[in-house]
């Protein structure tokens, strides 16, 4: 069925490595109840699954890519579920596909020459990805020495001007909330973002798709700055961040990111990534480029 969110399918695991809830069903329908337009089209086969949205005569992945940081087929690498759908489209059906790492790059191209198309690729962005060795001072040595001083630094004025701050993992309604809030009275790009649908969008991927928010706190229990996130076994996904804009010259941000970079080495996972971006922030702490394509193609003979 087109809208068969039950499919076995989803229980495939991505074609590109560690790209957290993305092509996952509990983001995607979530995102579907919130966010999407169009007509829905989840194709499988028996080892491979897509999920699309077709509006008019251009069929996109589901999930807009200012919100979706990763886009992969589920199941095998040569995704025979894209072979499938391109044999069925009318003519001249435009075929837009982002947000790909290289890994399911690779097979989706491969699909369409097979199928006598001619696919075009660009880098249209880069996610930023952390790779974490096995100890926190391991971690501090990668950096360099400029700015390992300066992460200690910012860490120590924190801690004895409001401190000594701590990170609590709030759950709830409430721990939305505040995350909105913050993010509300930010300046600059994030002022305008959290509009009440962006809220709710987000309350359900906390209640919905297992996002998690952690919150610094000073030593009143002020929180300072919170992250909204995604984590499994391997990585921590950093989804959005806010910070209480009385303490910015604390750089409430930074403190945050360095227990939240030391907890996630404690905790054994192999990866924390910035997702999508490249300020220059995430790449002073240690983060390297991941390249994310997009590729587009016109399917079907002409109408």
């Amino acid at each position: 069925m087109a809208d068969n969110w039950l499919a076995d399918g989803f229980n495939l695991p991505a074609v590109a490595a560690r790209v957290g809830p993305f092509p996952g069903r509990d983001w995607l329908q979530t995102w579907w109840k919130h966010r999407g337009d169009g007509e829905l089209l989840i194709e499988e086969t028996g080892d491979s699954l897509l999920t699309l949205v077709r509006r008019d005569r251009r069929i996109e992945f589901a999930g807009e890519p200012d919100l979706t940081d990763y886009h992969s087929p589920l199941g095998s690498p040569d995704v025979p579920a894209l072979r499938g759908l391109v044999c069925d489209l009318p003519g001249q059906t435009e075929l837009v596909l982002d947000s790909l790492p290289a890994e399911a790059t690779d097979g989706i191209i491969a699909v369409l020459r097979e199928s006598g198309l001619q696919p075009t690729v660009e880098q249209h962005q880069v996610a930023a990805v952390l790779s974490l060795p096995g100890t926190f001072d391991d971690y501090l040595a990668t950096i360099g020495k400029k700015e390992r001083h300066e992460l200690r630094r910012k860490r120590r004025r924190f801690d004895s001007e409001v401190g000594p701050g701590r990170v609590e993992r709030r759950t709830g309604i409430a721990a939305v909330a505040l995350f909105a809030d913050l993010h509300r009275r930010s300046s600059g790009d994030k002022s305008g973002f959290m509009t009440d649908e962006i809220e709710e969008f987000f309350l359900a991927l906390h209640t919905h798709a297992a996002a998690v928010i952690d919150v610094l706190v000073d030593g009143s229990g002020r929180p300072a700055s919170a992250i909204f996130s995604f984590e499994d076994g391997d990585g921590f996904y950093l989804y959005n961040s806010a910070f209480e804009p009385d303490l910015m010259s604390l750089s409430p941000g930074n403190v945050m990111l360095a227990h939240l970079i030391e907890r996630s080495i404690s905790e054994g996972k192999k990866v924390f990534d910035f997702l999508k971006g490249d300020e220059t922030y995430k790449f002073r702490l240690g983060a390297e480029a991941r390249p994310l394509y997009r590729v587009t193609a016109t399917v079907g003979p002409p109408a």
